[in-house]
């Protein structure tokens, strides 16, 4: 592995005061959801978003499972200070539509691809160029980012993979797509009310949590009538896009992707070794070298726990794209 050294990375502050325009993008009948940071010296929106210098990538988010597009919002603070940002909700999240169909990875492929052209980062530069962006997936996004940047071939100048991306799941776990979901439920206590929710979140890091934590966390959630919460994501919403994560062979795709790859990989506070796994998933899928990120054990919500690192390491890779 291609040695990735955290402190060259980029440090970058991030803009407390900055809030993002919603758009929506329609995929046939579908509408997707999306929001638009902005960039460096301009206003964020799809048609007023910053005019970037020539050969200068935007970046495209992709969350997490059962997440939405507000769960980037540490980093998206941070990155907007180089690049255009758009953070979106998959299909079947936050306020993207929910449809039955299209949770297959050519059709969340096609998604990010919609999302890109139709926020501006896919299009052309000052000059004239074409352009190319930087997809970070965390996650499942990860996932699909990585479909994604198939797909796009040269028009993905990088692929960052934050803490997923590499896993074949269904071999990891040999478990099946419905016995999984069962056993990532949230229990009950914890969706008794907006408070227990709010609690749960905020005892998993509590130096981190604050209201762009808290907003991401009610984005995720529906306090039902009777009090309770249930998520947001709709039930087939979810075990469409479980079916879509357990069908994911990395060493199948991870080769087709012409883009450089960055692996930030989280240990499991319990001791599991994540980093040698990353590893060797990546040299196994024929991608050494790859820049392997190893930020210690973190938890998987890197976006809230370590931004600094994220977001350095997706502006680092920018950098290096526009080196080349």
């Amino acid at each position: 592995m291609d040695p990735f050294e955290p402190a060259r990375a980029p440090s970058l502050l991030a803009n407390p005061s900055a809030e993002p325009e919603a758009f929506v993008v329609v995929v046939g009948p579908d509408r997707l959801h999306f929001l638009d940071w902005g960039g460096p010296g301009g206003a964020a929106g799809a048609e007023g978003a910053a005019e970037m210098p020539a050969g200068r990538p935007g970046v495209l988010l992709v969350h997490g499972l059962a997440s939405t597009a507000w769960s980037w919002t540490p980093v998206a603070r941070r990155l907007r200070a180089v690049a255009h940002v758009v953070a979106m909700d998959l299909r079947g999240h936050g306020l993207s539509d929910s449809p039955t169909e299209g949770y297959d990875p050519d059709g969340l492929a096609e998604d990010v691809e919609a999302v890109a052209e139709g926020s501006g980062l896919l299009g052309s530069g000052s000059d004239g160029s074409p352009t190319a962006l930087i997809l970070a997936g965390h996650g499942f996004g990860g996932v699909v980012a990585a479909w994604a940047a198939a797909r796009l071939g040269d028009r993905c100048a990088g692929l960052v993979l934050v803490d997923g991306g590499w896993t074949d799941l269904a071999a990891e776990t040999g478990m099946e797509p419905d016995e999984w979901l069962r056993a990532i439920e949230e229990p009950p206590e914890v969706l008794r009310s907006m408070a227990a929710f709010l609690a749960d979140r905020a005892g998993f890091d509590p130096a981190s949590w604050d209201p762009d934590a808290e907003r991401a966390a009610r984005a995720s959630v529906v306090e039902v009538p009777a009090g309770h919460l249930v998520p947001a994501i709709r039930p087939h919403a979810l075990a469409r896009s479980v079916e879509a994560l357990f069908a994911y062979r990395p060493a199948t795709v991870l080769p087709s992707i012409e883009a450089p790859i960055v692996a930030l990989v989280s240990s499991d506070p319990e001791g599991r070794e994540a980093l040698p796994a990353a590893q060797a998933a990546l040299v196994a899928a024929g991608r050494s070298p790859a820049r392997v990120v190893d930020l210690g054990p973190a938890g998987h919500n890197l976006l809230r726990y370590r931004p600094d690192a994220v977001s350095g390491a997706i502006a680092e890779l920018a950098a290096a794209t526009m080196k080349r």
